[in-house]
């Protein structure tokens, strides 16, 4: 059987292996793993002299292997020096040296290239060894939580287990947690925070509890230590990271995968990708696509993972380089209020063209069918062969940019259609009547699925990819813009109008009284481009908002006339003055009778709780009325609210990522104030956390602008919040043709309110 965790010291290895009433371990003594260096066989030879004569290596040896998706496709192998370790920990130590003092002493920069360096060591050894951590068994947990307050002032008395508070003391929180521990005998130790792991253990020490431990074993380890980094121009935080004995711990302050789909999606994760548990829960989604796809090129074409990539863009034409820096393609949006729209979209756009096309690294480009091509170009061109895209035999041709694929089942298609193909079940199982417990399992798996097709594309573009290729990334939009349009000639070819489209989303409406079917299109299309084209949704009206700036002064002259903005039935009006823009805003109606919202303030990480739900009503207002005042009356209701003092500070709690060090911000903003009353609670707040706080007197510009929502305030600045409740409105009644001036003019004309407006 397999390990589902596992963990090294001192040179072993400990599997724990499920059983039916717990978890057994069982010791390796004879792990040993394995660097690869490739380069000039003198530098190989040279390294391998100092290598046999370095304590921390217990063997070398030179073996041929594939280095690269190219060699694999093309059949061919490099003479690689391989380095056995004693220690896990040694890995990086021995590559480090290897770069920079072996290699930089003798031979030029870029002449010794590594391999299989930076992999978790969890995954290491079940990809060496050739194990699936896949638990053989239901899962028992167990959670553990203390609030940030309590964390930061050491407070074990307020440790809550399984969501109960502790009554007591620290060491009777400390003794109910190991009843519980001890009763239940979980598998996974779910936590608010891993710093709880060293506190609790610390605590236990310190009281004299020789008996109260977290793991299965006495003992915890550190794994890393919390550190600060920027991926795609946003800093991030992650932070320190720990094991305990026969137990693996799911941190719920650092894991995406469990705030989206759970245990479960974690698990499913798991078996696709090969990694223990615990990697897995703690692992972005790049870097789980990135292990399913080490996985599979070792276990599958036997190539190595480089430690860099070093694959350079290749050489191309002007023109050429002008077609490609394109992305996909976004149809401007009609601002304003559209009534019987239809959303259509592609599914797994991007990764079913990957699949359909063949797109992957060692495919595009790849000149296997080149010496045919010269025969092949008279005949092609007769029979209009390179109209179509393709091209001499076994390869074809990318749109606009004239790529070359290879018909050779590629690499990444194979790691993506098991996926695709997965998902199309589970949504399929998921239409029939299943058990709730089932259904909620197949949900979790769907949503593991669908973060790692989201990641495939992009990551193709990413500099630090292992198997990422920039003409990949540039092949797959081109075909994007090519499918795009394809559907766009089909949809008003039949009768349909796009209000709105965005790389793989459609929003449509009749353009003539009888336009040809929906479904007929949407097949139509589907089979044209090989792409399922699928039918998502119905919607009574949709309200497609302007660019802010686009808005001011729109409908604050003296000759406006409040109807002439009314959406009435059977009216398509648009925010006079209001620029298109390539816009992702909008709200609407489903005939279903639910609201969808995207990029308005309601979708916004940093709105209150107070705003957000003030910015519902307002558009459900305007699905009763179809009429901008009633908006406004519905907006005057809430700022009395905000204004009377009628509202729960702790639904004005703003929550804003911090970007840098307290030190580093040059201007005094909330999330400065906020960082320093944090400074003076003792709660260390890194770059790439957040900060939640209260503004509670705007005109100061000191930490008593704002109060944290941990301090739980008893008042808030009301000017600042209304200021923010008008914004909030102004979204929903822009596309109608009203900025804020005609807003702030409505609350003041002393109208009768509606009835209406009382009602949410």
């Amino acid at each position: 059987m397999s390990p589902y965790t596992v963990e090294f010291e001192d040179g072993i290895v400990r599997e724990w292996t499920l059983t039916e009433s717990g978890a057994e371990p069982a010791v390796v003594e004879d792990y040993t793993p394995s660097v690869f260096v490739s380069g000039p066989n003198d530098a190989l030879a040279d390294l391998r002299e100092r290598l046999e004569a370095d304590p921390k290596v217990v063997a070398t040896r030179s073996e041929r292997r594939p280095t690269s998706l190219h060699e694999a496709h093309a059949g061919e192998r490099s003479r690689v020096l391989r380095a056995d370790l004693e220690r896990v920990g040694e890995v990086w130590t021995l590559a480090r040296e290897i770069r920079g003092v072996h290699a930089r002493e003798a031979h030029a920069p870029g002449a010794v290239r590594l391999f299989d360096v930076d992999l978790a060591p969890g995954f290491r050894y079940c990809l060496d060894r050739g194990l699936d951590p896949t638990p053989t068994r239901d899962l028992r947990t167990l959670r553990l939580a203390l609030d940030e307050a309590a964390l930061a002032d050491d407070d074990v008395s307020a440790l809550e287990i399984e969501g109960e508070s502790v009554d007591g003391d620290a060491t009777r929180a400390l003794r109910t947690c190991q009843r519980r521990l001890e009763q239940r005998d979980p598998d996974v130790l779910v936590v608010s925070h891993a710093d709880l792991i060293p506190l609790l253990e610390r605590h236990a020490e310190a009281l004299g509890l020789a008996d109260v431990h977290l793991g299965r074993l006495p003992g915890w380890t550190a794994l890393a230590g919390e550190n600060t980094y920027a991926s795609y121009g946003k800093v991030g935080h992650s932070p320190a990271r720990y094991r305990i004995p026969g137990r693996a711990i799911v941190d719920t302050s650092n894991s995406f995968l469990w705030h989206q789909s759970g245990l479960a999606g974690i698990r499913y994760m798991v078996e696709r990708t090969g990694r223990p548990l615990q990697e897995a829960a703690w692992g972005s989604i790049g870097t789980l696509l990135t292990s399913r796809q080490i996985r599979l090129a070792r276990q599958k074409r036997g190539v190595l993972a480089p430690w860099n990539k070093w694959e350079p863009e290749r050489f191309t034409d002007v023109e050429t380089l002008h077609a490609a820096d394109r992305g996909g393609f976004t149809f401007a949006p009609k601002v304003g209020f559209h009534e019987n729209v239809h959303e259509i979209d592609f599914a797994s756009l991007y990764p079913r063209i990957i699949c359909e096309h063949n797109v992957s690294p060692e495919t595009v480009g790849c000149d296997c069918g080149a010496a045919d091509e010269a025969a092949a170009t008279d005949e092609s061109a007769a029979d209009g062969t390179a109209a179509t895209g393709e091209s001499a035999a076994g390869t074809h041709r990318v749109p606009e940019l004239e790529y070359e694929i290879c018909e050779t089942d590629g690499f990444l298609p194979a790691v993506l259609e098991p996926l695709i193909a997965e998902r199309a079940e589970i949504k399929r199982r998921l239409e029939t009547d299943l058990p709730e417990e089932e259904a909620a399992r197949l949900r979790a798996e769907s949503g593991a699925i669908k973060w790692v097709l989201v990641s495939c594309f992009g990551y193709q573009g990413y500099r630090n990819a292992k198997f990422g290729r920039i003409e990949c990334h540039e092949a797959i939009n081109a075909y994007a813009r090519e499918i795009a349009l394809t559907a766009k000639r089909r949809l008003e070819d039949a009768g349909w109008r796009i209000v709105h489209g965005i790389v793989d989303s459609l929003w449509v409406t009749p353009r003539v009284d009888e336009p040809e079917p929906l479904e007929a299109v949407i097949g139509a299309v589907s089979e044209t481009t090989g792409i399922p084209l699928e039918h998502d949704g119905s919607y009574e009206w949709v309200c497609f908002v302007p660019l802010r700036d686009s808005i001011r002064g729109v409908g604050s002259g003296e000759g406006s006339s409040p109807d002439s903005t009314r959406a009435g039935e059977g009216t398509r009006t648009r925010a006079r003055g209001a620029s298109a823009g390539a816009l992702t805003k909008y709200f609407g109606k489903r005939t279903s009778g639910e609201y969808k919202f995207r990029g308005i303030e309601l979708r916004q990480r940093s709105t209150p709780a107070f705003v957000a739900d003030g910015q519902r009503a307002f558009v459900e207002a305007l699905d009763r009325e179809r009429d901008p005042e009633a908006v406004c009356d519905v907006l005057g209701r809430r700022l009395n609210e905000l204004r009377e003092g009628c509202v729960d500070p702790a639904a004005l709690a703003i929550t804003n990522r911090v970007s840098k060090s307290l030190a580093d911000y040059g201007r005094r903003t909330h999330t400065v104030a906020a960082l320093e009353r944090y400074d003076r609670r003792g709660i260390d707040r890194h770059p790439g956390q957040s900060v939640e706080y209260v503004v509670v007197d705007d005109d100061s510009r000191g930490p008593e602008r704002v109060r944290l929502a941990l301090e739980e305030p008893s008042e808030y600045d009301a000017d600042y919040y209304a200021t923010l409740l008008v914004r909030a409105c102004e979204s929903v009644v822009s596309p109608l043709g009203w900025d804020r001036t005609r807003i702030r003019r409505s609350l003041r004309d002393g109208r009768t309110v509606r009835l209406s407006t009382f009602v949410d």
